[in-house]
């Protein structure tokens, strides 16, 4: 994959009123270090952006979600300079689709995912489609449940397999795929069944995918292979996350995870995205330039 060098400038991007922004010194010194890796002869100095890779590299937006906040243009600059070519949304921050894809277009990313909340698709299922397709998604994604929305007992589950399966009709219908993301509570065992096993085998396969989150699985002790093998072709998001030694978040490639023979059974789990995600970080340029770096080296 050939990436091509962007320059990152605040004058042109970044009109807001620092004063009143949170965490407003993060994001100027971010910025600042985005301008000097754009400015580095030739292209990008970073070694990761040298390498040829037969897949996007992808990055989930809520790694950067404070940065969104801030600029949305200036944020996607930013990633677009590091080299990633694919992204998924985790809100818009009140930009208006057609915005939020000449921004995409302008910047030459593309956004295959959105994770939208299920109360969204309780405003209006059609709403979220025509949205999503405005910006150039392809896959909406239900991203989390509250405890309330977690209820109690495992029929909560089963309610929600019908709904899904409700959702992704109309979704299927428009052009749109709906995915379901996993964290680790869906493998707390309710009345004897996982809900994560409900929400697979009580779910059109053609009518939802499941989106893993690699941490989360590994964090519920769960092995993402035995499901690949259980669900081929289902998984056709990912999140790759990494895990420190205390079970804590990690820059990819830097954790416990053996990403390795998750990637060689890509095939087998119909993978199609793969995103990199670090829902903590202090330091947030690191993070996705270390997560481009070891992604790249996976897909290589």
């Amino acid at each position: 994959m050939k990436n091509t060098a962007h320059s990152v400038s605040c004058s042109d991007t970044l009109n807001f009123d620092l004063a009143q922004q949170k965490g407003r010194r993060r994001f100027i010194k971010l910025s600042a270090a985005a301008m000097g890796l754009a400015a580095m002869p030739g292209s990008i100095a970073f070694a990761a952006n040298k390498l040829t890779t037969p897949a996007a590299v992808g990055l989930q937006l809520y790694t950067l979600r404070d940065m969104m906040a801030v600029s949305l243009p200036a944020t996607l600059k930013l990633v677009a300079a590091v080299g990633y070519k694919e992204l998924e949304f985790a809100g818009y921050f009140g930009h208006k689709a057609s915005e939020v894809n000449t921004i995409l277009r302008n910047e030459g990313l593309t956004a295959p995912s959105g994770h939208i909340g299920l109360t969204e698709f309780d405003k209006g299922v059609n709403s979220v489609i025509d949205h999503a397709l405005e910006v150039g998604h392809q896959y909406v994604v239900i991203p989390y449940l509250t405890e309330e929305q977690r209820g109690t007992g495992i029929d909560v589950y089963k309610k929600l397999a019908e709904r899904c399966n409700v959702i992704g009709e109309a979704c299927n219908k428009a052009g749109l795929q709906l995915a379901y993301h996993n964290h680790a509570f869906e493998f707390e065992m309710r009345d004897g069944q996982l809900p994560y096993d409900v929400l697979l085998n009580e779910t059109d396969k053609n009518l939802m995918s499941m989106e893993m989150d690699l941490f989360w699985m590994f964090k519920a002790n769960k092995d993402p292979l035995s499901y690949f093998k259980q669900h081929p072709g289902r998984f056709k998001l990912w999140h790759v996350k990494d895990m420190d030694e205390a079970g804590n978040f990690a820059d990819v490639g830097t954790g416990t995870i053996d990403f390795a023979p998750i990637f060689a059974q890509s095939a087998l789990s119909g993978v199609e995205h793969r995103f990199v995600e670090r829902d903590k970080t202090d330091d947030k340029l690191k993070t996705i330039q270390q997560g481009y770096k070891a992604m790249s080296k996976l897909l290589a």
